[in-house]
């Protein structure tokens, strides 16, 4: 009658596979086996479960305490389920609870985490702009060539000028004569 019951012991179903993959995630010891709160409510965003409306990240707070034993800090697949039946009322408002419940399972099946919301890299306008060299000015420019590839440190380093006028005055060279002219 139902096909996730129906699932034979050996191979796990589209939603504990998902269950799973969000229990290890980020933890390096998890079994898999239960899940920590910050698992699920990632689990709850990442299935679009939390629509802000209906079932908000509280909602889903209070779901999780409610369900866990009183000195646990995780749940366990079958109570993941509890917990899926509490929310699919809450979210799938006016369904059957049967019907709710498996809305609330093909949000989940064959997510894992990351996969729904993976953050491309925005090539934002700011960035672009402070990393574009040609529009640089002043000493910056200097510090590149005309592909826009750094010179290194001859772009950043003033070869020193010894000759003891300020850089760039007109009349450098000029001192001496100016002095002797003048006797």
């Amino acid at each position: 009658s139902n096909s996730h019951e129906g699932a034979t012991a050996g191979e796990i179903s589209a939603l504990e596979e998902a269950f799973r993959k969000f229990a290890v995630h980020g933890d390096t010891r998890a079994t898999g086996k239960e899940m920590h709160g910050k698992n699920w409510s990632k689990l709850c965003k990442d299935c679009h479960i939390i629509d802000g409306k209906n079932v908000t990240t509280t909602d889903v707070d209070i779901v999780f305490s409610k369900i866990k034993g009183k000195s646990v800090r995780t749940i366990t697949f079958e109570q993941f389920k509890e917990a899926l039946q509490e929310l699919s009322k809450k979210r799938f408002k006016g369904k059957s609870d049967e019907e709710a419940l498996q809305e609330m399972y093909k949000l989940i099946e064959g997510k894992g985490p990351g996969l729904t919301g993976v953050t491309k890299t925005v090539a934002s306008p700011t960035v672009s702009r402070l990393t574009d060299t040609s529009k640089f000015t002043g000493s910056h420019k200097e510090r590149f060539d005309a592909s826009g590839k750094g010179k290194g440190r001859a772009g950043r380093e003033d070869l020193v000028d010894n000759s003891g006028y300020v850089s760039g005055y007109k009349h450098a060279g000029t001192y001496d004569h100016k002095v002797q002219g003048n006797k």
